[in-house]
């Protein structure tokens, strides 16, 4: 039979093990979280089955008095085919290799688009999606759709299904000069 103080020296040895346990998995649920985080603000490159659109102005000749503007890509284009696209479950989005985050902008620069402040030019624009390609694809496709509103006046939207489509992560990340966390009051 072991003595007391074996007995001690076990029980100290066993609590040593549960608190090094306690800790590992402790360690492992944050490591996991910090993934989840990065995952999910786009600091992670991502690969999976999705869409890849490539949309281009009009080829179609004006006709005289019309808005030459309706002929050519603008930011608003571009933003009703992402928002379609988010409206259709897509998991990650990039425009000409420029991730989209919550953060990211698409507008017009003079004769240029500019996503998250680089510039793109000339057309055309490649948007790449990853998510559910059916519902990705009958999402831009619906009659009356994003796809049908543009071709109206020539501009050229091509949609093509992929089992393996990449995206890069954000690179426009950097740290905070002004934002500081607020102090949680106290009840």
């Amino acid at each position: 039979m072991a003595t007391e103080k074996e007995r001690d020296a076990l029980q100290e040895k066993l609590a040593g093990l549960e608190d090094s346990a306690t800790r590992a998995a402790a360690d492992a649920a944050e490591k996991q979280a910090i993934y989840e985080l990065r995952l999910r603000s786009g600091q992670l490159p991502l690969s999976g089955p999705g869409v890849i659109v490539t949309i281009d102005d009009s080829k179609t000749a004006s006709k005289a008095g019309d808005n030459q503007n309706l002929y050519i890509i603008h930011d608003d284009d571009l933003l009703k085919v992402v928002n379609e696209l988010r409206a259709a479950g897509a998991e990650a989005l990039s425009i000409n290799g420029q991730r989209l985050v919550a953060t990211s902008e698409i507008r017009c620069a003079g004769p240029t688009l500019s996503v998250n402040n680089v510039r793109s030019a000339p057309p055309p624009y490649e948007i790449r999606a990853i998510g559910d390609i059916e519902t990705l694809e009958k999402a831009l496709r619906m009659r009356g759709g994003v796809a049908d509103t543009l071709q109206v006046w020539g501009i050229q939207i091509d949609i093509k299904t992929a089992e393996q489509v990449t995206i890069p992560a954000y690179k426009g990340m950097g740290p905070m000069q002004y934002a500081r966390p607020q102090e949680e009051a106290s009840s």
